[in-house]
């Protein structure tokens, strides 16, 4: 299990012990989410989805941290299609709770799970895509230093309706081959 600290959150990898977990801050933020959630063909807030997405990390597909602010899951950050060899990128993806937004608790997590993902999982670039209509993310990826790369027209299914979405991504300068 990867730890990670800040001075307000506990940030760690899940285990399927937290498939309930993840279960009920889907189904409590659902609605909330729903203009920028892609819909998928299986319920996300069922426990058998999150553990399936858990076994993923043993494979090292993915890296799903749970961010923790006194002892309540306030929020996710997942580190997807993680490719190596020439590449060595992947895809960063984040969810808040409703009830925890604008206190720059996800800038806090992300800022301490990059610095993870760059420096001990040695990736070169890590890529998030945000609608343009979420000035949220396109505020919170800007501040961790994230550079916009292009706009894709119809670029993912949300909500049964095909977004555009803005690219953006972070080099790790300080990479190193191993």
């Amino acid at each position: 299990m990867i730890e990670l600290t800040t001075s307000r959150l506990l940030i760690r990898t899940a285990h399927e012990a937290d498939a309930t977990k993840f279960a009920h801050f889907e189904d409590k933020n659902k609605l909330h989410w729903a203009s920028t959630a892609v819909l998928l063909d299986v319920d996300v807030s069922s426990e058998a989805y999150w553990k399936q997405k858990i076994k993923e990390f043993a494979n090292q597909q993915s890296i799903r941290f749970l961010i923790f602010h006194q002892g309540q899951l306030i929020g996710i950050s997942n580190f997807t299609q993680m490719f190596r060899g020439p590449f060595q990128a992947c895809y960063l993806g984040y969810k808040i709770d409703r009830d925890f937004e604008g206190q720059g608790l996800m800038y806090e997590a992300l800022n301490k799970a990059i610095f993870y993902m760059f420096d001990v999982q040695n990736m070169h670039r890590i890529m998030a895509n945000y609608m343009p209509t979420n000035e949220r993310s396109e505020k919170l990826l800007m501040r961790l230093g994230f550079q916009k790369e292009g706009y894709a027209k119809n670029y993912l299914l949300i909500n049964g309706k095909w977004e555009d979405h803005i690219l953006t991504a972070l080099t790790n300068t300080n990479w190193k081959k191993q």
